[in-house]
Protein backbone atom coordinates (compact mmCIF):
# COMPACT_ATOMS: atom_id res chain seq x y z
CA UNK A 1 0.00 0.00 0.00
CA UNK A 2 1.57 3.73 -0.66
CA UNK A 3 2.59 5.53 2.74
CA UNK A 4 2.25 8.74 3.52
CA UNK A 5 4.77 11.24 4.48
CA UNK A 6 4.33 14.67 5.88
CA UNK A 7 7.22 18.35 5.13
CA UNK A 8 5.14 21.18 6.91
CA UNK A 9 6.27 23.76 8.82
CA UNK A 10 4.64 24.96 12.04
CA UNK A 11 4.65 28.08 14.66
CA UNK A 12 6.34 27.17 17.85
CA UNK A 13 3.01 27.26 19.56
CA UNK A 14 2.15 24.07 16.99
CA UNK A 15 0.17 26.06 14.49
CA UNK A 16 0.00 25.40 10.73
CA UNK A 17 -1.90 28.82 10.03
CA UNK A 18 -4.03 31.20 11.40
CA UNK A 19 -7.64 30.66 12.12
CA UNK A 20 -8.13 32.27 8.74
CA UNK A 21 -6.13 30.20 6.89
CA UNK A 22 -3.03 33.11 6.16
CA UNK A 23 0.68 32.02 6.59
CA UNK A 24 1.83 35.73 6.85
CA UNK A 25 3.60 34.60 9.97
CA UNK A 26 5.29 31.86 8.19
CA UNK A 27 6.39 33.96 5.38
CA UNK A 28 7.76 36.66 7.01
CA UNK A 29 10.55 34.18 8.54
CA UNK A 30 13.54 32.18 7.39
CA UNK A 31 15.95 33.63 4.20
CA UNK A 32 14.77 32.44 0.82
CA UNK A 33 17.70 31.48 -0.21
CA UNK A 34 18.01 29.00 2.58
CA UNK A 35 17.63 24.94 1.65
CA UNK A 36 15.22 23.95 4.20
CA UNK A 37 15.35 20.01 1.92
CA UNK A 38 11.72 20.43 0.39
CA UNK A 39 12.63 19.89 -3.21
CA UNK A 40 14.75 16.96 -2.05
CA UNK A 41 11.74 15.67 0.02
CA UNK A 42 9.52 16.30 -2.62
CA UNK A 43 12.01 14.26 -5.59
CA UNK A 44 11.64 11.24 -3.21
CA UNK A 45 7.58 11.50 -3.91
CA UNK A 46 5.69 10.39 -6.31
CA UNK A 47 2.29 11.76 -5.64
CA UNK A 48 0.42 14.37 -3.10
CA UNK A 49 -2.83 14.30 -0.85
CA UNK A 50 -4.17 16.97 0.34
CA UNK A 51 -7.37 18.65 1.99
CA UNK A 52 -9.40 20.93 0.27
CA UNK A 53 -8.20 23.76 2.73
CA UNK A 54 -4.80 23.36 1.33
CA UNK A 55 -6.00 22.73 -2.21
CA UNK A 56 -7.64 26.26 -1.80
CA UNK A 57 -4.93 28.08 -0.41
CA UNK A 58 -2.44 27.03 -3.30
CA UNK A 59 -5.24 27.90 -5.59
CA UNK A 60 -4.66 31.25 -4.68
CA UNK A 61 -0.96 31.26 -5.99
CA UNK A 62 0.05 32.38 -9.69
CA UNK A 63 0.91 29.05 -10.99
CA UNK A 64 0.45 25.84 -9.99
CA UNK A 65 3.33 24.84 -8.34
CA UNK A 66 3.24 20.94 -8.52
CA UNK A 67 4.75 18.62 -11.11
CA UNK A 68 3.67 15.30 -9.00
CA UNK A 69 -0.14 14.23 -9.28
CA UNK A 70 -2.03 15.66 -6.59
CA UNK A 71 -5.17 13.95 -5.03
CA UNK A 72 -7.55 16.10 -3.29
CA UNK A 73 -9.97 14.97 -0.74
CA UNK A 74 -13.01 16.19 -0.03
CA UNK A 75 -16.97 15.36 -0.54
CA UNK A 76 -17.74 18.82 -2.03
CA UNK A 77 -14.73 18.89 -4.59
CA UNK A 78 -15.90 15.15 -5.53
CA UNK A 79 -18.99 16.58 -6.44
CA UNK A 80 -17.48 19.03 -9.14
CA UNK A 81 -15.28 18.40 -12.32
CA UNK A 82 -11.63 19.88 -11.87
CA UNK A 83 -11.02 23.04 -13.16
CA UNK A 84 -9.78 22.65 -17.16
CA UNK A 85 -6.25 24.11 -16.55
CA UNK A 86 -5.77 20.89 -13.54
CA UNK A 87 -7.19 18.52 -15.59
CA UNK A 88 -4.26 15.47 -15.48
CA UNK A 89 -2.74 17.08 -12.79
CA UNK A 90 -5.48 16.43 -10.34
CA UNK A 91 -8.08 14.52 -8.92
CA UNK A 92 -10.77 15.00 -6.35
CA UNK A 93 -12.38 12.28 -4.47
CA UNK A 94 -14.35 11.71 -1.35
CA UNK A 95 -11.92 8.94 0.06
CA UNK A 96 -11.51 8.21 3.81
CA UNK A 97 -7.59 7.20 4.10
CA UNK A 98 -6.96 3.70 3.65
CA UNK A 99 -9.73 4.32 0.50
CA UNK A 100 -7.22 7.34 -0.73
CA UNK A 101 -4.20 4.55 -0.37
CA UNK A 102 -5.60 2.43 -2.24
CA UNK A 103 -6.48 4.36 -4.66
CA UNK A 104 -3.33 5.37 -5.40
CA UNK A 105 -1.55 1.93 -5.04
CA UNK A 106 -3.63 0.91 -7.79
CA UNK A 107 -2.20 3.97 -9.74
CA UNK A 108 1.36 2.46 -8.95
CA UNK A 109 2.43 5.16 -6.14
CA UNK A 110 3.91 3.57 -3.22
CA UNK A 111 5.13 7.60 -1.59
CA UNK A 112 2.61 9.84 -1.17
CA UNK A 113 3.60 13.75 0.21
CA UNK A 114 0.61 14.41 2.64
CA UNK A 115 -0.10 17.96 3.25
CA UNK A 116 -3.17 20.01 5.19
CA UNK A 117 -3.59 19.57 9.06
CA UNK A 118 -7.05 17.60 8.96
CA UNK A 119 -5.25 15.67 6.41
CA UNK A 120 -2.24 15.06 8.21
CA UNK A 121 -4.61 14.35 11.57
CA UNK A 122 -6.20 11.43 10.27
CA UNK A 123 -3.95 9.85 8.45
CA UNK A 124 -1.88 9.71 11.70
CA UNK A 125 -5.13 8.25 13.03
CA UNK A 126 -5.04 6.19 10.57
CA UNK A 127 -1.39 4.70 10.93
CA UNK A 128 -0.93 5.21 7.19
CA UNK A 129 2.35 8.03 7.70
CA UNK A 130 5.90 6.69 8.15
CA UNK A 131 7.86 10.22 8.37
CA UNK A 132 7.33 13.68 9.74
CA UNK A 133 9.72 16.81 8.82
CA UNK A 134 8.63 19.45 11.25
CA UNK A 135 10.27 22.63 10.38
CA UNK A 136 9.24 24.92 13.47
CA UNK A 137 9.10 28.89 13.05
CA UNK A 138 10.65 30.77 16.00
CA UNK A 139 7.40 32.57 16.38
CA UNK A 140 4.01 32.15 18.84
CA UNK A 141 1.21 32.85 17.19
CA UNK A 142 -1.04 32.12 20.14
CA UNK A 143 -3.98 30.52 18.00
CA UNK A 144 -4.56 29.19 14.49
CA UNK A 145 -4.87 25.50 12.97
CA UNK A 146 -3.12 22.94 14.62
CA UNK A 147 -0.73 20.46 12.89
CA UNK A 148 -2.40 17.74 15.43
CA UNK A 149 -5.06 17.04 17.37
CA UNK A 150 -7.11 14.30 19.08
CA UNK A 151 -5.45 10.97 18.93
CA UNK A 152 -7.14 7.67 19.77
CA UNK A 153 -3.94 6.50 21.18
CA UNK A 154 -0.40 7.31 21.45
CA UNK A 155 2.05 7.16 18.62
CA UNK A 156 5.58 6.47 19.27
CA UNK A 157 8.34 8.25 17.40
CA UNK A 158 11.47 7.82 16.32
CA UNK A 159 13.96 10.55 16.02
CA UNK A 160 16.05 10.90 12.80
CA UNK A 161 17.37 14.03 12.51
CA UNK A 162 17.34 17.84 13.26
CA UNK A 163 18.84 21.14 11.66
CA UNK A 164 18.87 25.02 12.42
CA UNK A 165 18.91 27.49 9.90
CA UNK A 166 20.87 31.13 10.62
CA UNK A 167 17.05 32.00 10.19
CA UNK A 168 16.08 30.61 13.33
CA UNK A 169 13.86 27.25 11.64
CA UNK A 170 14.44 24.49 13.67
CA UNK A 171 13.73 21.32 11.51
CA UNK A 172 13.15 17.65 12.69
CA UNK A 173 12.76 14.49 11.17
CA UNK A 174 10.90 11.73 12.82
CA UNK A 175 10.15 8.32 11.81
CA UNK A 176 6.70 6.55 12.94
CA UNK A 177 7.55 4.05 14.97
Amino acid sequence: MTRGHVFIATSLDGFIARPDGRLDWLLSRGDPAEDHGYEAFIAGMDCIIMGRGTYDAVRSFPDWPYTLPVLVLSQQLAQQPVPENLQGKVTFAAHGPEQAMRHLADKGHRKAYVDGGQIVQSFLRAGLIDSLTITTAPVLIGQGRPLFGALPKDIPLRHKATRSFPSGLVQSTWAVA
